[in-house]
């Protein structure tokens, strides 16, 4: 009880006092557009995690809410282009979804028994976007479990009951439920998993007095366009003071609060003088195109391994990542790997082979060719659980509309593609239809730009150790 007492202090305290005075008035103009370039690498994930985070937990009046804090919202339906919270949105499994608040007490995540051959996994992914663990096929088995999830400042044991114990360095973490569905008739069986899913916190669980709530954080309201200004540096102030400082970024967060992000006083523009809110916004400017020019230039990034294995993990996973890329530092592949899809899983848990070219080096374009993708005989792509190919929108990386609402080809549909004789698959990705004979093939294509992402659920050891090619996307006209 001490300990929990003391934890619900630190969290009361946590949102009045903090620990790096303000000091923006002190730090030259170029100064502060150094150290605004800084916080923006730094910050994209947090930010892009807030806005989620705000319209799925927060906002009631969300078109894309699910449920409050410690409460799972199950969603027994595949994304569609009408869902636009995240990029890059996985079409393969429903999803459910919980927000989780641990700064009262620990949250207990209970799983059902999930018969042999279907996968599911829980990823939690806490307010950096680090994914902190994993519940589910790979990372505990398909047997019903009792999974306690802890907050920093919480030093209990292992309560009776409960199967595993996971650590967060933050105090909110998002639990993303994923559960393969084998096809449309199978969806009512999905359900049903769906359902034994709970989430109680350890007072629920454990039958006892619950501690004292957590006062509620004053979250600011999202806006898309503030954020592209000084209000991102807003937002980034807010989540900041809900993490607590880890040891190896304690003179990284005393240089963002120099200059009002994350100390003293919440961030306001108001109070910056002109020359200081021009350094911000240049500083902001500067890192986007430095990140956009990555993005573009960096040929590594579309290796299919990289996408995975080198932009979303742990803390620690991405850490090594930026040794081996020869990355300045681990933030430049978590900001790389939130743009391009946040919440991607760890790439022992699953790979995304991208295509943003073609064979030829050319960017992919509906309205300027006809492509093609083959896959050959006996076992298309090398995934234990299962595999799939998604088109997103070039600009928006969003699920395209089309006449078929067709956004993926994956493995479940294997019994009803055509083969070539050989035994070999070729899928074919335009706007036009290829023909009836092929539309079971057939990947709609915008009339613009698009990407491809494979998903390769388990990934076999080739994949892992680099030691696979994906197979070339050909322009055909």
């Amino acid at each position: 009880m001490k300990a929990l007492r003391t934890t619900i202090v630190v969290c009361l305290l946590f949102f009045a006092v903090s620990p790096f005075p303000a000091r923006a008035a002190d730090v030259s103009p170029a100064g502060v557009r150094a150290l605004a370039r800084e916080a923006y690498l730094y910050g994209v994930p947090l930010v892009m995690n807030y806005k989620t985070m705000y319209q799925y937990a927060v906002w009631k009046e969300s078109p894309d809410y699910k449920a409050p804090f410690n409460q799972i919202r199950n969603v027994a339906r595949l994304f569609t282009p009408e869902d636009k919270a995240f990029v890059t949105p996985n079409a393969d499994t429903p999803h459910s979804f919980a927000w989780l608040d641990l700064r009262a007490e620990p949250v207990v995540l209970s799983t059902p028994q999930v018969e042999a051959g279907r996968y599911f996994s829980i990823l939690l992914i806490d307010l950096y976007t680090h994914n902190l663990g994993y519940i589910g096929t790979r990372a505990t088995g398909n047997a019903s479990g009792h999974f306690l999830l802890a907050g920093p400042e919480w030093k209990g044991g292992t309560p009776q009951g409960i199967s595993r114990v996971l650590r967060s360095e933050t105090p909110l973490v998002l639990a993303f439920y994923r559960t393969q569905l084998f096809g449309p008739d199978d969806l009512e069986n999905v359900k049903k998993i769906q359902a034994g899913y709970q989430v109680r916190t350890l007072s629920q669980f454990s039958e006892t007095a619950a501690p004292p709530a957590a006062p509620t954080p004053a979250f600011p309201v999202w806006d898309e366009k503030k954020a592209q200004g000084l209000g991102f540096f807003e937002y980034l102030d807010f989540m900041l003071r809900l993490c607590p400082v880890h040891p190896s970024e304690r003179a990284l967060r005393e240089r963002f609060a120099s200059i009002g992000v994350g100390g003293g006083p919440s961030f306001d523009s108001g109070k910056l003088s002109p020359e200081v809110k021009d350094a911000l916004l240049a500083g902001m400017a500067d890192m986007r195109a430095a990140i956009q020019k990555k993005l573009e230039a960096d040929t590594p990034f579309v290796d299919p391994t990289l996408i995975t294995m080198e932009l979303f993990g742990s803390r620690e996973q991405l850490e090594a990542a930026a040794r081996r890329l020869n990355y300045k530092d681990f933030y430049l592949a978590r900001a790389l790997g939130t743009i391009w899809g946040i919440y991607g899983n760890s790439g022992e848990e699953a790979v995304y082979p991208g295509y943003v070219l073609d064979a030829d080096g050319q960017p992919l374009d509906g309205a300027k060719g006809s492509y093609r993708l083959r896959l050959p005989a006996g076992k298309p792509l090398p995934a234990k659980a299962f595999w799939s190919v998604t088109l997103y929108d070039g600009v928006t990386s969003l699920l395209v509309a089309n006449p078929l609402s067709r956004y993926l080809i994956n493995s479940p549909m294997l019994p009803t593609l055509k083969r070539d004789a050989d035994g070999g698959l070729t899928l074919y990705i335009q706007h036009e239809s290829p023909g009836k004979e092929k539309e079971s093939n057939w990947l709609p294509a915008p009339t613009g730009p698009f990407t491809l992402v494979m998903r390769l659920y388990l990934p076999e050891p080739e994949v892992l150790q680099h030691n696979w090619k994906q197979p070339p996307l050909e322009r055909v006209k």
